[in-house]
C-alpha cells in the first residue's frame, strides 16, 4: 500500500490549511484509545470530508473508529486469504474506475459476478467492498467527491432475502455517519421489478441527505449524464475492460498487501479499555441489538 502523496493533495486543494490538519493530527495522537500510528494522510481524509471543521472531524473520526471496532460483520478480520473473502471475491465484482467525471468525482461500481443466490453472503461481500474502498482511498487521496454505483443485473429475490435488516442498518449508519468521503451520488443501474423490496430494506435507515443523491436508472443513457460513457467498462457501453477483468487488478492488490491491510485494520480501531470516560459498544452506536428478522418476501 502506497499512501497518496501529501504535498500533491495540499497543492490540489490549497484551501486546506496544513497547520490545521496538523493540529487535528496532534489531537488524535493524544487520544489514549486511538492508535499512535494514525497518519497525517488518514487524518486529512476526515478533515476534508468534514469541510475543514475541526470539531466535526473529531466526532466523525471517533465514530468511524468506534464503528470499525464493533462492526464485526464489515471491519473485523480483514484477511483477504480467509475462506469468506475468497468466496466473496468470486461472488461480486467491486471496481474503482480509473479517471474521473467532468466534476472530478471518482466512481466505484459493485455488481454480482456469480448469480447463484446461495453463494451470496451480504456481510462478507460488504466487507470486501469496504476493503476495496479503503485501499482505493488510501492510495488515491482526497477527491472532490465519490460516486457509488450498484449494478443490479442478475439480482434475484433470493439475493434480497439474504440481506439482514440489522446488517443494512449498520452499513447505512457507517456510510452516513462515519465514512470519510464526500458522497455525491448513490446510483442503482439495471434496476429490477422488485426494487421496492430493496428500498424497503434501506428506507428506514436513510436520512434525507442520502435520499437526495439516490438515483434509480432503468435507462443507461440517463446514467451517462452522471458518469460519462467513456470512463465505463464494456458492459456499460464504454471502452474499458469488463468488470470481471478489472476487479482482478484490485483483488490482486489486496492479496499482495495482505499484511498491510491487517495493519490498517488495527490502526483503524479503538482500544475501549483506554477510552476516556465510559467505554462504548455496539449498543451505543445502534441501540439495543435486537434479533432482526430477514425481510419476509412471499
Amino acid at each position: 500500500m502506497r499512501e497518496a502523496d501529501l504535498d500533491a493533495q495540499y497543492a490540489r486543494f490549497p484551501e486546506i490549511k496544513r497547520a490545521e490538519v496538523q493540529k487535528f493530527l496532534d489531537w488524535i495522537h493524544v487520544q489514549p484509545h486511538i492508535s499512535a500510528h494514525f497518519s497525517e494522510g488518514e487524518a486529512l481524509h476526515f478533515f476534508y470530508a468534514c469541510k475543514y471543521s475541526m470539531e466535526v472531524a473529531k466526532q466523525v473520526l471517533d465514530t468511524n473508529l468506534t464503528a470499525r471496532t464493533h462492526l464485526d460483520d464489515f471491519f473485523v478480520n480483514l484477511d483477504i486469504e480467509s475462506n469468506e473473502m475468497k468466496r466473496a471475491m468470486k461472488t461480486v465484482s467491486v471496481v474503482p474506475l480509473p479517471g474521473a467525471t467532468p466534476e472530478g468525482y471518482r466512481v466505484i461500481i459493485g455488481k454480482l459476478a456469480d448469480l447463484t443466490a446461495s453463494n451470496f453472503n451480504y456481510a462478507d461481500c460488504m466487507k470486501l467492498y469496504c476493503m476495496i474502498f479503503d485501499f482505493w482511498m488510501y492510495e488515491d487521496g482526497i477527491q472532490p467527491g465519490h460516486v457509488i454505483v450498484i449494478d443490479l443485473k442478475g439480482c434475484s429475490l433470493g439475493h434480497v432475502a439474504r440481506i439482514g435488516l440489522l446488517q443494512m442498518k449498520k452499513f447505512l449508519f457507517y456510510l452516513q455517519e462515519a465514512a470519510a468521503i464526500r458522497l455525491v451520488g448513490f446510483h442503482f443501474i439495471n434496476i429490477v421489478p422488485f426494487m421496492d423490496k430493496i428500498l424497503a430494506l434501506m428506507n428506514p435507515f436513510m436520512k434525507k441527505e442520502l435520499t437526495s443523491i439516490l438515483y434509480l436508472h432503468s435507462d443507461i443513457n440517463e446514467f451517462y449524464k452522471f458518469v460519462p460513457q467513456e470512463m465505463l467498462p464494456k458492459e456499460y457501453g464504454g471502452p474499458l475492460e469488463d468488470t470481471n477483468v478489472l476487479k482482478e487488478l484490485y483483488y490482486k492488490k489486496l492479496v499482495d498487501n495482505r499484511k498491510q491491510m491487517l495493519e490498517f485494520e488495527t490502526r483503524h480501531q479503538v482500544n475501549e479499555k483506554l477510552r476516556p470516560g465510559k467505554p462504548k459498544n455496539a449498543s451505543d452506536l445502534f441501540g439495543i441489538e435486537g434479533n432482526f428478522k430477514k425481510l419476509d418476501i412471499d
